[in-house]
Order: structure tokens, then C-alpha cells, then sequence
């Protein structure tokens, strides 16, 4: 079979895998079983690679943890001999751009090999992101290449200075603007739809152990009784069947007679001693949502997760618009892989974003029922029951429940420590009490044992 044949279709070298992060090469690949024209012939079919031991390169030639120490890349563009440069950028435009240019270590072609490849391991994100804020605007460039094109006719012309020249090197490098929008929309796409899918989870979890943990019903029962009991009689107060969530951080204020404890300790107290079967164990576990997930849950918004939602829509959109842009403006040399990889993004972003939405509509829907199965009312101006409104109510309490929790837990773990010493004390005491059984002497003893 000949080496051009349609049926090689798997690239023949096999794939290397250094132990550690190399430098890059930046070469142009070219892979025989990729050739276009079949009945050509290359010396690299010839070529053998012969076998090398790669310890001592792999030592010498690995990527350092340290960036390699390049020059600013304002320090790359040569400075004009003569004193005056033309300058089109504003002042402040200027000093911007010479700024950035001194923060960036990097070679022209590093930037275009990490936009064209899609790589940021030499050129991190965050200099593509500020390479992309500080690009020039078109009316910036059509000042460039004016003065570009009457310095031709010119003897004497003043040449560009650094600032306008970096920005003229980057509109050069194939669809700057459009591949660099494309890469920040997927880098923070993943973290914007990861931030919202965790809060959501967490909004979700906290809706569920509220409403069905058996734990938090078992408190809110001890609660109702030992109010109950307290308001016994009082026609207004007495006998409820339940009773609205703002008196739950109000029960460490109401405190015993003689001032030694709240109602709130007491009631912690008789849920470890009457209810938990781990209490002052390792296995005891707290009853209620933790403190810290409800904090977070309070502080939630839905129309801050639409909106974030909202955003994700339009910047998806527009990336898609702009990766369409790239490919039919791209030469064949420089489509790939930005085009196989933006496309597979975007489907499944796109998949990830409804079930996202979808989501939420359960979510929201959970709370709106959690809310009502808790009587709880909007607040002020709101139309709907906030998170804010249910949960800031049931974080008071559980921080406040918790601190009790966790000492009354220590004071049972030192009286099961005491009483198990104690149970030791008692056993050695009566087996050092035990009477001995008396050994047989004498000549009876003493000839029944000749026999």
C-alpha cells in the first residue's frame, strides 16, 4: 500500500508523552499520511528517527516553573534614529499601550502562535484578555495605515512610535480581534456556567434538607412544644400548631429564671439527650443546614441568575458569529483547530446552558414551594419570597444552634468518658474484693492425690 493511499489514515508516528512539560517548537508539522498530493514524494519518507535516550534533554530542554526571562516586548521594536516619531495615539491612549508592552516578557510570534493554535500555555489568559481591551479601534488603525501609506511617498517621513507600532503588529496576526473574543467568551464560559450551576446545587441542597431532613423537623417539634407549654393558657399564644420562622433567633434572648441559660441551650440540650443516639460521639451529626450554606443562600438572587444566564446567551451568540466571521475569512493554512474546536464549544456550551435553565426553573420553583411550606411572606417591596427572606432567618438560628451543639457534645463526650473510667474503677475494685477458694490441705488431701 502505497504511502499516500486513502486507507492511511492514522498518522504514523506514534504518540510521544514527555514526563515533564516541554518548550515549544514552533514549527509547521507536516505528517505523511495527511498529504495532499499522493504521487508526490518527500524525503521524509526516507528519514528514520533513530533511537535517542531523552533523560539528559528532558533536564535541559523541560519547561521551567520560572517563566524563561525574554525582554519587554517594547524592547523588540527597534526605536527610530530620529528624534521625532508620529504619534496617532492620545497621551493617555499611548502611555496604556507602552505600559502593557513593558509588562509583556513575550515574543510577537509566542502571541500569534497561542491565538492561531489556541494554546495559552506560553501566553496565560489574562494577557490575551488585556491584549484584546487594549487592540486598536478602527479609527486608530485608519490613522496607522494613512501615515503608513503617505510615509511612502516620503523621504523625511517621522516613523511610527512603539505604541503605535505594537497595535499595527497585532492587527496583523490573522483575525486578531475576532479568535481572541472567541477564546476569552470559551475560558469564561466554563467558570461562569461552573459558579452559577454550583450556587443553584447548593440553593437546591439547602430547599431539600430544610423541607425534609429529619432532623429539622425534630427541632422545630421541640420548639413548638416547649413554647407550647410556655404559653399555656394565654388565648393568644397558647396551643399553636406551629408558628413563624422569625421567632427561631429570638430564642437564645429568652432566657431561665434565674439568668444561667437561654431557652435555646435548653432546647439543644434535650434534642442531644432525647433524640441523637451518636450524641457525643464522632457519628453525631448536626440536625440542621450549616450555617455557612445558608449564608450563601440568603444572599442568592434569581434574577441575578437569569441575568447571568441572559449573558451567557448573548456572549455564546456572538461567538458564534465571530467564529463564522474567522472561518470564511481564514486562510486553509490557519483554520484549524480553531474552527473543529470552537464548534464543538459552542454545542456544548449550548447543551450545558439549557440544562442549566433548566435548572433554575426547578430551583426557583423548590423555593417558591419551601417558602409557602414554611409560611413565609415577601418582605417589603418584593412580589415574590426572597432567599434573602427565608434563609437570613434560618442562618441566625443555625449559627446560633450549632455553638450550642458543639459544646453540649463535649460536656456528653466528658460525661461518657467519666462514667466508662468510673465502670473500670467499679470492676477492678470488686475483682480485687473476689474471695479465693481455699486450697484442700492435710492427710486426707494429701493421700487422695498419691492415688
Amino acid at each position: 500500500m502505497s504511502v499516500g493511499s486513502s486507507q492511511d489514515s492514522v498518522p504514523l508516528k506514534a504518540l510521544i508523552e514527555p514526563p515533564r512539560p516541554m518548550k515549544p517548537l514552533y514549527w509547521t508539522r507536516i505528517q505523511l499520511h495527511a498529504k495532499k498530493e499522493p504521487n508526490t514524494h518527500l524525503v521524509w519518507e526516507k528519514v528514520e528517527e533513530p533511537h535517542v535516550d531523552f533523560e539528559e534533554f528532558v533536564e535541559l530542554f523541560a519547561k521551567s516553573a520560572v517563566k524563561e526571562k525574554k525582554k519587554p516586548i517594547s524592547d523588540t521594536i527597534s526605536k527610530s534614529k530620529t528624534k521625532q516619531v508620529m504619534k496617532v495615539l492620545s497621551n493617555k491612549r499611548s502611555q496604556a499601550v507602552g505600559i502593557l508592552m513593558s509588562s509583556l516578557h513575550l515574543d510577537m510570534k509566542d502571541i500569534q502562535h497561542a491565538i492561531l493554535n489556541m494554546d495559552n500555555t506560553v501566553v496565560d489568559l489574562e494577557t490575551l484578555q488585556a491584549l484584546y481591551e487594549n487592540r486598536a479601534q478602527r479609527e486608530e488603525m485608519d490613522q496607522i495605515k494613512r501615515h503608513i501609506k503617505s510615509s511612502v511617498e516620503k523621504e523625511n517621513a517621522k516613523p511610527l512610535d512603539k505604541p503605535e507600532q505594537f497595535l499595527l503588529q497585532l492587527s496583523e496576526v490573522p483575525q486578531f480581534s475576532e479568535r481572541v473574543f472567541c477564546i476569552l467568551v470559551q475560558s469564561t464560559f466554563t467558570e461562569s456556567i461552573s459558579s452559577v450551576q454550583r450556587k443553584i446545587s447548593l440553593l437546591q441542597r439547602v430547599c431539600t434538607a430544610l423541607r425534609w431532613n429529619k432532623g429539622v423537623l425534630q427541632v422545630l417539634g421541640l420548639v413548638l412544644a416547649f413554647g407550647n407549654f410556655m404559653n399555656g393558657g394565654n388565648r393568644s399564644r397558647g396551643q399553636a400548631d406551629g408558628f413563624t420562622l422569625d421567632i427561631l433567633p429570638k430564642l437564645k434572648d429568652v432566657k431561665s429564671s434565674d439568668n444561667s441559660r437561654s431557652l435555646l441551650s435548653f432546647i439543644v440540650a434535650y434534642y442531644l439527650r432525647h433524640f441523637d443516639e451518636d450524641a457525643g460521639q464522632d457519628t453525631c451529626v448536626y440536625p440542621l443546614p450549616e450555617p455557612q450554606d445558608l449564608f450563601q443562600a440568603s444572599q442568592m438572587k434569581f434574577d441575578d441568575f437569569r441575568r447571568d444566564l441572559c449573558k451567557l446567551h448573548k456572549d455564546l451568540n456572538a461567538c458564534s458569529s465571530e467564529t463564522e466571521k474567522v472561518c470564511v475569512m481564514s486562510s486553509d493554512e490557519h483554520l484549524q483547530p480553531f474552527k473543529d474546536k470552537m464548534e464543538e464549544f459552542l454545542s456544548q456550551a449550548r447543551t450545558e446552558l439549557e440544562a442549566q435553565e433548566k435548572q433554575l426553573t426547578e430551583t426557583q420553583k423548590s423555593f417558591l414551594e419551601l417558602s409557602a411550606f414554611f409560611s413565609v411572606k415577601p418582605k417589603g417591596e418584593e412580589k415574590e419570597v426572597s432567599p434573602n427572606t427565608c434563609f437570613s432567618v434560618w442562618y441566625e438560628f443555625s449559627s446560633d444552634f450549632k455553638d450550642l451543639w458543639k459544646r453540649e457534645n463535649k460536656l456528653l463526650l466528658k460525661e461518657r468518658l467519666k462514667a466508662a473510667e468510673e465502670t473500670i474503677r467499679q470492676t477492678r475494685e470488686r475483682a480485687a474484693y473476689t474471695v479465693k477458694p481455699k486450697h484442700a490441705s492435710g492427710m486426707k488431701a494429701k493421700l487422695g492425690q498419691k492415688i
